[in-house]
């Protein structure tokens, strides 16, 4: 890391020394003069003789730059520098552990007592002062530079120094292990509002607010204001924290379990790093940090943080700076991607996927060597298979089934699949068209896409919504909505909330399934329940106009819905029952899945097509089962296996198998 230069740090004249330890070992011996002759001062009297040796070689005085860059940019008083440099010693030299040891009492080496740091910081132990510099809200603690240890009397208590500001005064910039699955690579991207947040650092704003939703630029925007003012800054995102393997705890969306005490010390620890290495932090994940505005708010150095959310006056009575981060435009995402994949961009790929800057790079990345490995140039699957890689993160709610479901795998009415197939052109083209002005009005609307599909089951809406995922090159984030929904009131939209969170944080398609659990009870409201029920669904709607995804939902009750819902949605899509020449069609299309039917007993598609009103997933269930049978007699599927099959799925359905359909016999 690159530290400001020095004019940057102001230190008092009175603070600075020749070297910080001559002063300090002027103070020990007169502290082991004040003892008297004894068996522990003869070993302190040793361990100063050591030490005065080991400072006349001036190995101690190369820190006395480093403590005074600490000082200033620590806004530390000359008592804070005595106490900070009683608490150095013992880090330093074994000489110097033994001695504030003796002088604490203790028979051997150890570190210093509240009473002997104050005692050599020309301090009294009954001084108000004293109190003060060593208490909780002191800088000294306060910015976690030192710590007060055990919990007996206060004077009894021992002075640690932190362990990271010894290796920086040292010369050891290393973060601490625990802290590097945080970090992430800056990638400055000039876009809307950089400006704005570069003028509010150089005016002197110690917190700047980034408002950065799915697929913004948010710390893009804010490292490209800190390249605009050619300061340094450290990147780190406290969502990546779970992978630390931290524990259960009560975090917000996204935290994975983090708790509050959990997520506080990282936070302290960041603001300190970056305290200690003269930079600006980037701290994306803010919103997870409610319980740490403080230590935010009162960070020596500049913090840009990058939330989900907007700024809560709630948190602190600090009002920072804020600022929204804008999507990219169809042209910066386009130069991204360039640059990413070295000029082969495939555009089917990459256009309907709303990433931000570092999910560019990282795809871009994942893409090519995948492409290497394989031996190809980058072709729109590997973009798509990297992308649901790296957007799936370590959720096991965005579903992959492994293989890729396309258009022509629907077996639907022409006008159904023309609605489909319309629907992945509006998300693939959404960028294009808010670009040209604000089209999605005002009142917190967002810039997704809400459909319906409607029908009975079986006929193809799951199927659907898998083609759309993988036509935007992206995993379905399939929920039960029927697990969803509580029966006690404000526990459905609590659910919900959730959902909706985790679902903003990945790349994916939205598909609530079994719509009908709550859409039933959108009816004539006759009681209190159902004037709840209707406001669970009234959230719902008003969720999904904010949200910035694809989201789908599946229902077989379309007639229970009314204008101000149809309103809200941008597809209402109809799945009928299949005709018979539909039904042709998809039993054509399932048999072909076979390498071969049984010659001697051939299937007769148009007998089982006009006999049998079932829809496709009934058909699918019957192949299945007709194969397994089959492979079980070891020979090809034929008409006899299809029987056998339409009557364990029929008996399934508690419905009667058509007289007419199989000959007998």
């Amino acid at each position: 890391m690159v530290r400001p230069p020095k004019e940057q740090i102001i230190v008092d004249a009175g603070q600075a020394s020749e070297s910080p330890f001559g002063e300090l070992l002027l103070a020990l011996a007169a502290a082991v003069a004040r003892r008297g002759a004894s068996g522990q001062t003869s070993g302190a009297q040793v361990a100063l003789e050591v030490l005065d040796a080991e400072h006349a070689t001036g190995a101690l005085a190369v820190l006395t730059d480093p403590i005074d860059e600490l000082v200033g940019r620590f806004g530390l008083t000359p008592t804070d520098r005595r106490l900070l440099v009683v608490a150095l010693l013992p880090e330093l030299h074994p000489a110097g552990h033994l001695l504030l040891g003796l002088l604490s009492g203790d028979e051997g080496a150890a570190r210093p007592s509240v009473a002997v740091a104050l005692e050599l910081a020309g301090l009294s132990t009954v001084s108000a002062q004293g109190r003060q510099r060593l208490a909780a809200t002191a800088r000294l603690r306060r910015h976690g530079l030192l710590s007060v240890l055990g919990d007996d009397v206060f004077l009894a208590r021992r002075l640690q120094l932190c362990e990271r500001v010894v290796a920086a005064l040292i010369g050891d910039d290393s973060p601490p292990a625990r802290l590097l699955p945080l970090f992430g690579e800056v990638m400055p991207v000039p876009v809307e509002g950089t400006t704005t947040v570069a003028g509010a650092l150089e005016r002197g704003a110690g917190l700047v607010w980034v408002t950065a939703g799915p697929g913004t630029a948010g710390t893009a925007l804010a490292a490209a204001a800190c390249q605009e003012l050619g300061v340094v800054c450290l990147l780190a995102d406290l969502r990546r924290a779970p992978q630390l393997g931290v524990g259960p705890g009560e975090g917000g969306p996204g935290s994975a379990g983090l708790s509050q005490a959990v997520v506080r010390g990282l936070v302290a620890e960041l603001v300190l790093e970056a305290a200690l290495d003269g930079c600006v932090l980037i701290l994306a994940g803010a919103e997870l940090a409610a319980g740490a505005m403080d230590l935010i708010t009162g960070a020596v150095m500049p913090v840009i943080a990058v939330a989900t959310t907007a700024w809560d006056t709630a948190w602190a009575t600090t009002i920072p700076v804020a600022v929204t981060a804008p999507r990219l435009t169809p042209t910066e995402r386009g130069e991204l991607w360039w640059v990413a994949l070295g000029g082969q961009v495939p555009q089917d790929a990459v256009t309907g996927l709303r990433l931000t800057p570092e999910q560019i790079t990282a795809v871009g990345r994942l893409s090519l060597r995948m492409a290497e490995q394989a031996g190809t140039e980058v072709t729109a699957a590997i973009v798509q298979d990297a992308a649901r890689r790296l957007g799936r993160g370590g959720t096991k709610s965005a579903a992959s089934t492994g293989s890729t479901a396309v258009l022509d795998d629907l077996v639907l009415p022409e006008r159904t699949r023309d609605e489909v197939s319309r629907l992945i052109a509006w998300a693939k083209h959404r960028d294009d068209v808010f670009a040209l002005g604000d089209l999605q009005g005002k009142g917190g609307k967002g810039t997704g896409i809400a459909a319906l599909f409607s029908g009975s089951p079986g006929t193809g809406k799951t199927l659907a919504a898998h083609v759309v995922a993988d036509a935007l090159g992206m995993d379905l984030f399939q929920v039960d909505l029927s697990s969803v929904v509580d029966k006690y009131i404000g526990e459905t939209e609590k659910n919900l909330e959730k959902v909706f969170a985790e679902a903003e944080s990945l790349n994916c398609v939205l598909f609530f399934d079994e719509a009908d659990s709550l859409f039933g009870s959108r009816s004539a409201v006759s009681d209190s329940k159902d004037r709840y029920a209707n406001q669970e669904v009234a959230y719902l709607l008003q969720r999904m106009e904010s949200f910035d995804g694809i989201t789908v939902l599946a229902t077989n009750l379309r007639g229970n819905l009314d204008q101000a819902f149809a309103r809200r949605l941008h597809f209402m899509i109809h799945f009928p029952d299949p005709d018979a020449a539909t039904r042709a069609s998809l039993w054509e299309h399932h048999l072909a899945q076979l390498p071969a039917l049984d010659p001697e007993d051939p299937v007769d598609v148009a007998v089982l097509a006009e006999n049998l009103e079932v829809a496709g997933g009934d058909i699918r269930n019957i192949v299945l089962s007709a194969a397994y049978e089959a492979v079980a007699q070891e020979r090809l599927v034929g008409m006899r296996d299809l029987h056998f099959a339409v009557v364990r799925e029929f008996t399934k359905l508690g419905r009667r198998v058509p007289a007419k359909t199989f000959e007998q016999g």
